[in-house]
């Protein structure tokens, strides 16, 4: 079984951010807050940056979850009346065939006996 590219990039991607879990739980990052407010400017642009993430994997995760709870499992509406239709037309064409059976046919021209 071969793994496609997106796999692939997904399971790297959640294996860095468990790494990047464990060793925020090993204290290796450990940085104290004098720190990260004594450069106020990083402190506020690191705000900014995850708050605007946070908003689109918000606006992502909103999308798809509309998306499956607002889709249909059967036929549009649509989809539907052009069935319905199609059958519609069918009954009618071979009405019409029946017709053209029971019916003796002219002559060309149009003269008839």
């Amino acid at each position: 079984m071969r793994l496609s590219r997106s796999v692939l990039l997904w399971v790297v991607v959640i294996s860095a951010l468990v790494l990047v879990e464990v060793a925020q739980v090993a204290h290796l990052f450990d940085l104290g807050y004098t720190a990260l407010l004594g450069n106020l400017l990083s402190f506020i642009l690191a705000l900014v940056l995850i708050t605007v993430l946070a908003l689109v994997g918000a606006v992502f995760v909103g999308i798809f979850i509309a998306t499956r709870a607002l889709s249909q499992r059967g036929f549009s509406p649509f989809e539907e009346e052009m069935l319905k239709m199609r059958a519609e037309v069918r009954e009618v064409r071979d009405r019409v065939e029946e017709l053209a059976r029971d019916r003796p046919r002219e002559p060309p021209g149009g003269v008839g006996p």
